[in-house]
């Protein structure tokens, strides 16, 4: 399974855990990177010098590669920034902003840059900015979400055309069989959110875990468009949610809606009535809790087993 991304990183396997806020900390970053992936830290969550802590754990946990997700609308950005350059981190996943904005500074520093798009369009910006290879997110994802709402499948041949850049599929992938089909269409590698966030090594509460291993097909919507748009599971606040946007409600009655820490709140402190519950489409097809190593193991596992039924038939 080598290739450019796998050079890139310095890893076995081309199959990236995404940074997931609530979800991705040093111990699940640890097994992803000891697994032969690439795991990140997911900073979105963690105030200055929690990400410290994290990240000088997660290098006593791993002698491999691993990242850390900076969501660039971050209120101390600049202070995260530093402070993971100052902690060697040699990795970085941006988003939710304009890669021009860190991209350079990173690269001066020595550090890997990979931002993630949501479109054709906004991967163009991010060859042009420089970063090293780009993350291409369908909306079958879980958290926030691009505006265009393109799936995986159909985002990828359109980024694939835009840029000769290393390709990294996001969104809707938790099998080896999905790789395999996400490489067929343009991909480098596979990032995954879902499926690590409902493993052992998850920071997420247990009661989430359980809630989103227990969905079925149809039980995540798109909601708060007006704001950013985010995948939740159906339950009372989601039911809130659509009933404000059903009646007409205003970017600042969502916001006010939302108030702050309720994702905190669903993910972390286990919160299923009140909490803001963020999973991706996948989770349906997701019925058993494993550790990371198991879930690696079968990824590369069914990969191989597809490619092979494929090399075989045809």
């Amino acid at each position: 399974m080598n290739n450019r991304i796998t050079t890139l990183f310095g890893i076995q396997y081309p199959i990236i855990q995404a940074g997931m806020v609530w979800c991705s900390g040093w111990r699940l970053a640890a097994a992803v990177s000891n697994a032969g992936g690439l795991g990140i830290i997911g900073a979105g969550s963690m105030h200055p010098e929690t990400l410290r802590e994290h990240i000088r754990k997660c290098k006593a946990a791993t002698d491999k590669p691993f990242a850390v997700n900076f969501p660039l609308m971050y209120p101390q950005i600049a202070e995260i920034m530093q402070l993971a350059v100052d902690e060697g981190v040699k990795i970085a996943f941006t988003s939710a902003g304009n890669p021009k904005t860190w991209t350079p500074w990173l690269k001066e520093r020595g550090v890997t840059v990979v931002h993630v798009v949501s479109s054709a369009k906004f991967a163009k910006k991010c060859e042009e900015a420089g970063v090293d290879a780009i993350v291409a997110e369908g909306f079958e994802a879980g958290g926030h979400n691009g505006r265009e709402e393109t799936t995986t499948f159909c985002l990828l041949p359109a980024v694939r055309q835009a840029t000769s850049l290393p390709l990294i599929a996001a969104g809707g992938i938790a099998t080896g069989e999905g790789i395999l089909a996400a490489m067929v269409l343009g991909a480098d590698a596979a990032q995954i959110g879902t499926l690590f966030a409902l493993t052992d090594e998850s920071s997420a509460n247990q009661a989430f875990k359980d809630y989103c291993l227990a969905i079925g097909e149809g039980d995540t919507k798109l909601h708060l468009r007006k704001l950013s748009p985010v995948r939740l599971i159906k339950g009372n606040f989601t039911d809130a949610v659509a009933q404000a946007e059903d009646a007409g409600a205003t970017a600042d009655e969502l916001r006010e809606l939302l108030g702050k820490g309720r994702a905190k709140r669903g993910i972390f402190e286990g919160d299923l009535e009140e909490g803001e519950l963020e999973i991706g489409q996948i989770a349906s097809i997701i019925s058993r809790q494993q550790s990371t190593a198991e879930v690696m193991k079968e990824l590369v596992e069914d990969y191989q087993k597809a490619l092979d039924k494929l090399r075989i038939e045809n």
